[in-house]
């Protein structure tokens, strides 16, 4: 009896082995363009946030700005799922009150300015679905070069006056989008 239940633990024991060994989980290698967040006051020991961004950041590769976000299209401001935009309170963008919540962040790119889009829609892949009706609000901004190409999209929040500014920088463009409080 000791005998066969040792046989019948070893038997289990292997099935186990073999049953762990087959599913073994294989993970994805790193995504090329990675997740990152950018978040208002950046400061962790400010525990109270006005604004978070979560957004991928693809890369030049010698490709260039305009082939990656062509002019007059709109644009999921990033790579992956589109850009979203988190409000913790009520805030203003241009004349525009955005109330607290979650919304996308598109863009339209030309050469001179950026037509910035919050829109309602979440969890959505790029710009595929993007839908006009959903937008809360537009305001165009300038864009401006810099002498310094960033090889990554990049996104910081810096504090203004009266609320704050989500700087955007690819390559050697740079837009600056104020929220007001």
């Amino acid at each position: 009896m000791k005998k066969l239940k040792f046989i019948s633990a070893i038997a289990f024991g292997f099935l186990l082995l073999l049953a762990t060994e087959t599913q073994a989980q294989k993970f994805p290698g790193l995504d090329k363009s990675p997740l990152d967040q950018a978040l208002f006051p950046a400061d962790n020991k400010i525990p109270v946030k006005t604004a978070k961004i979560i957004y991928s950041r693809p890369q030049l590769k010698g490709r260039s700005l305009s082939e990656l976000a062509p002019a007059g299209k709109v644009w999921r401001t990033g790579a992956n799922e589109a850009t979203e935009i988190t409000f913790y309170k009520d805030v203003m963008l241009g004349k525009t009150k955005i109330k607290s919540g979650t919304y996308s962040l598109y863009t339209i790119p030309e050469q001179d300015n950026y037509t910035i889009i919050i829109n309602k829609s979440i969890n959505v892949w790029g710009a595929y679905n993007y839908k006009a009706e959903n937008d809360v609000a537009r305001l165009v901004v300038p864009v401006t070069q810099a002498e310094e190409s960033l090889e990554a999209l990049s996104m910081v929040f810096t504090p203004a006056e009266k609320g704050m500014v989500l700087n955007i920088g690819w390559d050697k463009m740079r837009i600056a989008i104020p929220f007001t409080e």
